[in-house]
């Protein structure tokens, strides 16, 4: 089975990264950083957790890219699937979607490492 790596980043701190699979969540989802009491929150506490996953769409975007990650893990020479979920700051949506992804694909028995590259940074001023 192939292992899946799973980095969450922000646009507005830099290039996506070398993905096979780039989740853009900035234009499709709600962003809960309009929300002052949880612009300085990140998607590790549980009011943008929650938030992002009541957010209409997010819950089957996550079946479909396990699926989609399924697929790929099928192909005979796939050892390693990178996916880069991404946001405007890196803070909220690609965290929360990134941390459910790889709870998916570890109960379907994929090795998932997470990486958060952007989340230590400040919040972006729009």
């Amino acid at each position: 089975m192939a292992t899946v790596e799973i980095v969450s980043f922000g646009f507005l701190h830099g290039d996506a990264p070398t993905a096979d699979l780039i989740l853009d969540l900035r234009r499709a989802f709600r962003d809960p950083h309009i929300d002052p009491r949880m612009r300085s929150l990140t998607g590790r506490d549980r009011l943008v957790r929650r938030t992002v996953l009541g957010t209409a769409g997010v819950r089957p975007l996550l079946t479909a890219t396990t699926r989609l990650v399924q697929a790929y893990a099928a192909g005979p020479s796939v050892a390693r699937i990178v996916i880069g979920s991404g946001c405007a700051g890196g803070r909220h949506r690609s965290v929360v979607v990134a941390d459910q992804l790889a709870r998916r694909l570890r109960r379907r028995g994929h090795t998932v490492t997470v990486t958060h590259r952007d989340l230590h940074l400040p919040v972006v001023n729009r």
